[in-house]
């Protein structure tokens, strides 16, 4: 395979910031701005878009880091970076927890632990905290993190293969997908049931995501870009739309032909069903054919706000979670008009924007030395993989 590119592609940070900002809207219950996420007119959401450029941008960073420097390196790279993100886990989990505990209990209200799953934590805090720190454990909104940890546990003789192999590296990924449907793999929960996200099943888009990151997506390219290829991308969307609007208006459901029904449904995200790859694949596919690399509008201060969140993005999403509850709460016990909603929803966006800006002004000023220069978008930033 070829070596690793040095150019960072700016519509990673614009399409991850956009599944962060997604991500906190569909976190907050009964919030009428989420109907402008994708998860209203599809089959996929924005976890999909998350965890694809994660495994890309994965491989963008420590590919050129095995390249240069060896299998060990690179790995203890990646593992740091999976102890950097569990201990971001832990420290979240702890004020996530306290931030529920401290509202239902100040405003009398048990609904709260029962709705962000933390009931058990509170009946048995010494064996909850214990399946906690094995990830065992995760209230709600709270399972993005953890299995993106085990995929970089993962990652390291996976990216050795795709470095060396990596069509064999793509059918590997695709055969433990393929098993864990066939052997019902996942891993145990705490209390009871498995993860949201299996790791058997989601570490497909993953490896997708560093594929094409190392060399995959020059070699599609000229598929991506066919006509063909374009116009059967726009009729799947079609097809996820109609679908997706027998959801919310059943009337329309007579419409669709019973066999049609019996072979979708269910259409299972924690396995991350076949539909909803296809789905985001359709997405992408869209994406990449009008929203070129070289686009000027990606340097502009129209998606500047998108992208620093996505340069940002582990420090982002946890401010996000911890911001959703907070707009739970507001909703519950302030107001639930959706004028309150609209306020809310883009309040926690610019807290989120605001974050991201002043770590971005703080590492350019750390870096320079000197003074420091507003943050700004290039195409050579190299960090963040998540």
């Amino acid at each position: 395979m070829a070596p690793v590119s040095t150019e960072r592609d700016l519509r990673l940070d614009l399409f991850r910031g956009l599944a962060l900002w997604l991500i906190f809207l569909d976190h907050i219950p009964s919030n009428a701005v989420n109907w402008v996420t994708i998860r209203n007119y599809g089959f996929s959401d924005a976890t999909e878009i998350f965890v694809f450029i994660s495994g890309y941008t994965a491989a963008f960073v420590y590919g050129r880091a095995m390249q240069q420097h060896g299998f060990i390196v690179a790995s203890a790279r990646v593992l740091k970076r999976a102890w950097q993100i569990y201990v971001a886990h832990v420290f979240l989990l702890a004020i996530y927890l306290a931030e529920i505990a401290y509202v239902s209990s100040s405003f009398d209200n048990p609904l709260y632990t029962e709705e962000m799953g933390v009931l058990n934590f509170l009946k048995n805090p010494d064996v909850t905290i214990l399946q906690a720190l094995l990830l065992k454990f995760k209230p709600v909104n709270m399972d993005v993190l953890p299995l993106y940890i085990l995929l970089l546990l993962w990652f390291p003789p996976m990216l050795w293969l795709l470095l060396r192999a990596p069509s064999l590296a793509l059918i590997t990924s695709a055969s433990v997908y393929a098993l864990m449907w066939l052997f019902e793999w996942n891993l145990p929960a705490y209390p009871s049931g498995t993860w949201l996200f299996n790791p058997f099943a989601w570490q497909l888009l993953f490896v997708f995501g560093a594929w094409c990151a190392l060399g995959g997506a020059e070699n599609l390219s000229r598929w991506i870009h066919s006509p063909v290829m374009i116009g059967l991308a726009i009729g799947y969307l079609v097809f996820a739309f109609s679908i997706a609007m027998t959801w919310y208006f059943p009337r329309l459901a007579m419409y669709v032909p019973k066999w049609v029904g019996d072979a979708m449904y269910p259409i299972d995200k924690t396995n991350l069903d076949v539909l909803r790859i296809m789905h985001f694949l359709a997405l992408a596919i869209i994406t990449v054919a009008f929203v070129p690399r070289d686009w000027p509008a990606l340097k502009s201060w129209v998606f500047w706000p998108a992208i620093v969140c996505g340069q940002h993005s582990l420090e982002t999403f946890c401010l996000g979670v911890f911001l959703s509850f907070a707009g739970h709460f507001v909703f519950t016990e302030v107001s639930n008009r959706v004028v309150t909603q609209i306020i809310v929803s883009f309040a926690g966006i610019a807290i989120m924007v605001a974050v991201a800006a002043l770590i971005s002004w703080y590492r350019q000023a750390e870096r320079r030395g000197g003074g420091p220069r507003p943050p700004a978008a290039k195409p050579g930033y190299a960090g963040g993989e998540l």
